[in-house]
C-alpha cells in the first residue's frame, strides 16, 4: 500500500521569534565569556561581526517580508539580549536594524522591497548616519556632496559612523546635491574603492563598538544606490519617514537597558562569589540597594516596553500612517531615552560600590559613551512641549498609548 509523503510545514511567526531569541541568548553567552578582554583590548569588530553573521542576525534584523525578517518588537528584544552581554554588539545590531528599515522610510513599497530583498541574500550588515532634517548639523553645511555625472552622482565628503566603520557591507547616508540642494539618502557599498575608512581609538566606552568615520573620494553612486530624498524640515516630513530618526532612537535605548541590566546581573553575580561572613541575602542594606536598583531597570523597562509597542503598532500601519501619530510617539522615544539614561547611569554607578571586580567599570563607561550626545534636559524639554503645547504633529489617538 503505497505510503502518503508527508508535508513538513514551515516555521510559523512565533516559532521563528522563539528560534530567533534563542539564537540570541546564545550568542550573548557567547559574547559574555571574553567580554572583558576584548573591551580591554579595543579592536575593531572583526571577530565579533564575524560571529554575528555565523548566528545570522544581520540577516534576520531585517523588516518583515514573506516570512523573513524580524517584527519590531522581536528585533529590539534580540538587540537588548545581545547589549546585556556586549552593549558595543548592541549597539551595532541596533544602528544595522534601524538602517535596515530606511528603504520603507525612504523609498517606494517596490524599491524596498527589492533592498530589502537583496540585503538578506547578501547578509549586508549596515552602518552609516543619516541625519534629521533641521539638526544643527544641517546648519554648517553638508559635509557629503553629491554632484551629478551623467548616469548618477559623484560622492565626496567625510562623515563620522558610530559603529562598524571597518567590517559594514553597506554605509547609508545622506548627501546634497550641489545643483539643486536636494538631501538624497544613499547607499554606498563598503568595499567601493573609493570609500575610505577611519576607525577611531582610545575611545572611552562603546570600545568594540567599531566607531570611527567614513571618507568618500569620487564614489560613484548610480540611481539604484539612490534610496530617496531626506525630507530638508519637520513640515515637509511624511508621516512614516518620520519615524525613521525616533526608530533608531529607541533601539539604543534597548542598549541602554542592556548595560543596566548587564551590570546589576553582573555585580549580583560577582557579590554571590565573594566570601563573606553571612550568606548575601541577610544583608539588609544589600537588600536595600539591590532592591532600589531592580525597581529602577523594571521601571525603564517598562516604559521602554511602551514606546516599543507605540512604535511597532505605527510602523505596522505603513504608509497610511495618519499626519498627527509620530510626534507622539517621537515622545514616548524621548520619554524613554529620558528614563533609560538616567537608570543606566545611576545602577552602572552604583554597581561599583557593590563590587570590586576587574571589567566592572565597563559598564559605566558604555553608558556615558551612549548617552552623551543625548542630553536628557533636551529630552525633557521636547516631552514639556509637546505634552503643554502640543508641537509637533498633534495628539496621537487613544491606541497608540494603549
Amino acid at each position: 500500500m503505497p505510503t502518503t509523503p508527508t508535508t513538513t510545514l514551515p516555521p510559523s511567526a512565533d516559532e521563528r521569534r522563539r528560534e530567533l531569541l534563542r539564537t540570541a541568548r546564545d550568542v550573548a553567552d557567547d559574547l559574555a565569556t571574553d567580554a572583558i578582554a576584548r573591551d580591554q583590548a579595543g579592536k575593531p569588530p572583526v571577530d565579533e561581526t564575524a560571529r554575528l553573521h555565523e548566528a545570522g542576525l544581520p540577516a534576520a534584523l531585517t523588516p518583515p517580508l514573506r516570512g523573513a525578517g524580524t517584527d519590531w518588537r522581536t528585533g529590539c528584544a534580540v538587540i537588548r539580549e545581545v547589549a546585556t552581554a556586549d552593549s558595543s554588539l548592541g549597539e551595532i545590531l541596533a544602528r544595522h536594524y534601524a538602517h535596515a528599515w530606511s528603504g520603507r522610510f525612504y523609498a517606494g513599497h517596490h524599491d524596498a522591497t527589492d533592498l530589502e530583498e537583496e540585503a538578506v541574500r547578501g547578509q549586508w550588515l549596515w552602518a552609516g548616519a543619516v541625519r534629521a532634517p533641521g539638526s544643527a548639523h544641517d546648519t554648517g553645511g553638508p559635509d557629503l556632496a553629491l554632484t551629478p555625472l551623467d548616469t548618477g552622482y559623484a560622492l565626496n565628503g567625510r562623515r563620522p559612523v558610530d559603529t562598524a566603520v571597518t567590517v559594514a557591507d553597506q554605509f547609508l547616508v545622506d548627501a546634497v546635491c550641489v545643483v539643486t540642494g536636494d538631501v538624497l539618502v544613499v547607499r554606498i557599498p563598503a568595499d567601493d574603492p573609493g570609500v575610505i575608512a577611519e576607525p577611531a581609538d582610545d575611545r572611552l566606552g562603546q570600545r568594540v563598538a567599531g566607531a570611527g568615520a567614513v571618507v568618500m573620494d569620487d564614489v560613484v553612486v548610480t540611481s539604484r544606490q539612490v534610496l530617496g530624498h531626506r525630507p530638508q524640515d519637520e513640515e515637509s516630513t511624511a508621516p512614516f519617514t518620520a519615524l525613521a530618526e525616533p526608530a533608531l532612537r529607541l533601539g539604543l535605548c534597548h542598549v541602554g537597558l542592556g548595560i543596566a541590566e548587564g551590570a546589576l546581573i553582573e555585580a549580583r553575580d560577582l557579590g554571590r562569589n565573594t566570601r563573606v561572613p553571612r550568606p548575601l541575602g541577610d544583608d539588609p542594606d544589600l537588600l536595600l540597594t539591590y532592591g532600589e536598583l531592580a525597581s529602577a531597570t523594571q521601571t525603564a523597562a517598562a516604559v521602554v516596553e511602551r514606546a516599543t509597542g507605540a512604535m511597532a503598532r505605527a510602523l505596522s500601519v505603513g504608509a497610511e500612517l495618519g499626519p498627527e501619530e509620530p510626534a507622539a510617539v517621537d515622545a514616548l522615544v524621548a520619554t524613554a531615552e529620558a528614563v533609560t539614561t538616567r537608570a543606566a547611569l545611576h545602577i552602572t554607578t552604583r554597581v561599583l560600590e557593590l563590587a570590586d571586580a576587574v571589567g566592572l567599570d565597563r559598564f559605566w563607561r558604555n553608558a556615558r559613551t551612549l548617552t552623551a550626545h543625548h542630553p536628557t534636559a533636551h529630552r525633557l524639554r521636547a516631552i514639556g512641549d509637546h505634552y503643554l503645547n502640543g508641537h509637533g504633529r498633534a495628539t496621537a489617538p487613544p491606541h497608540l498609548y494603549q
